[in-house]
């Protein structure tokens, strides 16, 4: 029997597991780690059933969680696999002149093949060509454009699984000609909320879930239990575990607005905007340092982060959001954050060598330059209005109504502007104090010039009148100059924020622009062939905004323009794709599931009716986010059970329709911040710069390592919202669990479920630290170990252990100690899944 506490970390400690699990986890561990669990395989009674790490169980779990065989469903074909064979193949496979012989408009010719055989082996997709040729890592087709997502591929497999139903009479055709009338493009239109009986609508929103289910032919789930309910509110809400008296406070309000004022509550907590806020820096590619070759640090990076923190806890009106970060300095110039809020411009990589160091005139210059500007497209268009504008830099969009003019356009808006640190100030009426000596002392200062002037002029021309008089005025000018001098030295000083700026001091050949450079358009994207001239302007198929610019000269109007343009009340586009945004924040997929992308290439949506509607209904709430996810979070379809139901995945096993809640796991901050409210060490310290939790060295090309930093650092307690973020070298514990590359944008996180993450999850020093520190928290508050066991399970999980987790828990301490026990806890799948 161990009598340590402190938490061993060679590899031979890994607690034993039930039998049946442990050859399959032994299969995905290295040699070493083999021999070392084969050492002590021991028995844990039936503990698999809930203390499973879910990268030890992907095997087994892809076999046991793969959807059955839908149900035949006899318009499957039409509504799902139709609309993708028509947008991504008949462009080539249709017709006399098929590429490869290969005819898929009508299902004799399609069941006929090709040159190269049978496309389709009915009933057995795993042996249909079709099916090899649109999937695997690197799919062969569709030719030389995107792939399918893995939904398209998904619907093609259970249709030839089916056998291949299809209408005799339905005769395909080619939807990859751009159409200017796609569904996103339009105004909203005004959408009626379907009428319903049933009593489990509780919002507007479910009505049209409701409506989609029965024409689905299916139901929805029963609720979830309240211990879940908050558990899933809260980690969505606050990116955090409830704490034990937060869960019982939520049982015992029996009152009927008891749900309604938790999300209040959890809404109204600065952790709200921490935990939404960290999603936004995903969608805008945030990071702190450039990237590139030369990663240098962003020290002045942070005060945007902060900036979006605190909007977001503030409810800012979301058009007013989008204007500020497109434009803020220019339209609210009083406002010193909205010169911050322009720090999402600069939010993305940048190349130090190709601006700092590459001389003037050079054509590697002009390439950089063109493309810092396409990463500011990019962003703008992709996180406001969901389209893939960048596409059409060498050509007009292939499958979008976007021009070239169009993408140069956009550029051209930003042909003034620059990525460089500059000066703010963080309260408004200093900063009002400040603007108005500026402008007193400017006049002062031509006063002064104006009197100096006469004077020289009449000492010059010898002339007799008296100069005492004008001798006179202009040293009291000189002392009002002065004073106001002192009184602008007295204000508080102001910060550097790295942001857009037209005005910054040179650094090398990096010098500020000294009006916006002329944009051409470029044949096939390239600098070095330059066609006609292009205006400043918008995208001309999305219909209703209209893009006014007062003066083309002027940088500031141009992006002035284009805020407005964005958060035009006519611009339904916006809308549509904030709203989607939210969405999927709550539910784990969108109701459009590429959600930077609504055009031709990108799926359709789910529920366009509710889509139309939450975007109209978004706008006429004032386009409050807090009122947003109020209204999802109360609907009947978010409070829903995740458990699987056969009967409903049989017709929709990826829940499309909202039949049941999504278990989802939670992401890599969630985790790492779980670890530190759990263990008692979370430091809820807000704003400021960031935390570098590495080791740090300012060479030539920096250095980043993170061995170096020393888990225990009480800098390393606070939030990962705070953390430094390093785009070359990620924190490799981080990057495991899946968190975001902020080198490029991330509307949506991939999850995977690896080998990696648990033994990351089981060895690292932060978890092992965390593990220590939890022990200690349980026994600080008794030395009775059915007290510890109890605490630990309501700290970590919420509820209270069973007799038969509390006496398998305790028989493990004795064996292994309370630390080990604390790092098996937070390696369980019901530590790191909210269901």
């Amino acid at each position: 029997m161990s009598n340590s506490n402190e938490v061993v970390r060679p590899a031979h400690i890994i607690p034993p597991i039930s039998n049946c699990y442990t050859r399959l986890f032994l299969s995905s561990l290295p040699a070493f780690e083999t021999t070392a669990v084969a050492r002590n395989p021991g028995k844990l009674e039936d503990w698999h059933l809930y203390l499973l790490r879910p990268a030890m169980l992907c095997l087994l779990w892809a076999t046991l969680a793969a959807p059955a065989l839908h149900a035949a469903d006899k318009d499957f074909f039409s509504k799902d696999v139709a609309p993708i064979i028509e947008r991504h193949c008949l462009h080539c496979h249709q017709g006399a002149k098929a590429k490869g012989g290969l005819d898929l408009s009508r299902q004799k010719s399609a069941l006929a093949g090709g040159e190269s055989g049978p496309a389709i082996t009915v009933g057995k997709p795993d042996e249909s060509l079709l099916v090899e040729y649109i999937s695997g890592d690197k799919p062969e087709m569709p030719k030389g454009q995107p792939p399918l997502v893995a939904a398209e591929v998904a619907a093609i497999r259970r249709w030839i699984a089916e056998e291949v139903k299809w209408p005799a009479d339905l005769v395909l055709t080619d939807k990859k000609q751009i159409d200017a009338n796609w569904w996103s493009l339009g105004p909203l239109v005004n959408v009626n909320v379907p009428k319903t009986t049933s009593d489990w609508v509780r919002t507007p929103v479910d009505a049209f879930i409701a409506a989609k289910l029965d024409e689905q032919h299916l139901t929805a789930s029963a609720e979830a239990d309240r211990r879940t309910l908050i558990r899933r509110l809260t980690f969505d809400l606050h990116g955090l575990p409830p704490t034990p008296q937060e869960v019982e406070a939520f049982l015992a309000d029996t009152s009927d607005d008891a749900y309604t004022t938790l999300i209040d509550r959890l809404l109204a907590s600065p952790r709200y905007g921490e935990r939404f806020g960290r999603y936004w820096l995903d969608v805008v590619h945030f990071g702190e340092s450039h990237g590139y070759d030369k990663d240098k640090p962003r020290p002045n990076a942070w005060p945007y982060r902060d900036y979006v923190i605190n909007s977001l806890n503030q409810d800012k009106p979301y058009d007013r959001f989008v204007e500020e970060q497109i434009a803020g300095d220019v339209l609210y110039p009083e406002d010193p954050q909205a010169t911050v809020a322009t720090g999402f411009i600069a939010a993305g990589p940048w190349d130090f060598v190709g601006h700092v160091e590459l001389r003037e005139g050079t054509v590697d210059k002009d390439i950089a330059r063109a493309n810092d500007r396409d990463d500011m497209v990019t962003g703008v268009m992709s996180t406001f209005a969901s389209l893939t504008v960048h596409c059409a830099r060498c050509h007009d969009h292939k499958f979008d109504p976007i021009r070239q003019q169009d993408y140069y356009g956009l550029q051209a808006v930003f042909a003034g502007v620059e990525r460089a640190d500059r000066l703010y100030g963080a309260d408004p009426e200093i900063e009002r104090q400040r603007a108005a000596l500026i402008a007193e002392r400017t006049k002062i200062e031509s006063q002064v010039a104006a009197l100096r002037k006469a004077i020289a002029e009449r000492v010059a021309t010898e002339t007799t009148e008296s100069t005492e008089k004008t001798g006179q005025e202009l040293a009291q000018a000189e002392q009002s100059l002065q004073q106001v001098n002192e009184k602008l030295a007295a204000l508080r000083k102001q910060h550097w924020v790295y942001a857009a700026a037209s005005q910054f001091a040179a650094q090398g050949s990096f010098a500020a622009p000294a009006a916006p450079r002329p944009i051409h358009l470029l044949a096939r994207g390239d600098v070095r062939s330059p066609q006609q001239l292009v205006a400043p302007g918008g995208v001309a198929c999305v219909q209703g905004p209209q893009f006014t610019l007062a003066d083309p000269d002027q940088e500031s109007q141009r992006r002035a323009a284009l805020a407005h343009w964005l958060s035009s009340p006519d611009n339904g586009l916006v809308r549509r794709s904030i709203v989607n945004r939210v969405w999927q924040f709550h539910f784990g997929q969108g109701i459009v599931d590429t959600p930077n992308d609504f055009g031709r290439m990108g799926s359709l949506p789910t529920h366009p009716e509710l889509l139309e509607w939450l975007a109209r209904w978004f706008i006429d709430s004032g386009h409050s986010l807090k009122k947003l996810h109020r209204l999802l979070l109360t609907s009947a379809a978010y409070r829903q059970t995740s458990q699987s139901r056969p009967d409903a995945t049989k017709i929709d096993g990826s829940n499309r329709y909202l039949w049941r809640a999504n278990r989802q796991r939670l992401d890599a901050e969630c985790i790492r911040d779980s670890l530190l409210a759990v263990s008692g060490k979370l430091d809820l310290t807000a704003g400021g710069p960031s935390v570098q939790q590495f080791f740090f060295k300012d060479d030539h090309s920096p250095i980043y390592d993170y061995e170096r930093f020393d888990v225990d650092d009480a800098r390393s307690f606070r939030r990962s919202v705070y953390r430094f973020l390093v785009r070359s070298v990620p924190d490799p514990f981080m990057e495991c669990l899946d968190c975001a590359d902020p080198s490029i944008l991330t509307p949506k996180r991939n999850t995977t479920l690896t080998s990696i993450q648990a033994l990351a999850q089981w060895n690292n020093p932060f978890v092992t630290r965390q593990a220590e520190h939890f022990a200690a928290r349980l026994q600080a508050q008794s030395p009775d170990p059915n007290i510890q066991i109890e605490t630990a399970y309501r700290l970590a999980f919420g509820r209270p252990p069973s007799k038969k987790e509390s006496d398998a828990l305790k028989t493990y301490i004795e064996t292994h100690n309370l630390p080990n026990a604390c790092r098996l806890l937070f390696n369980t799948n019901e530590f790191v899944f909210i269901d």
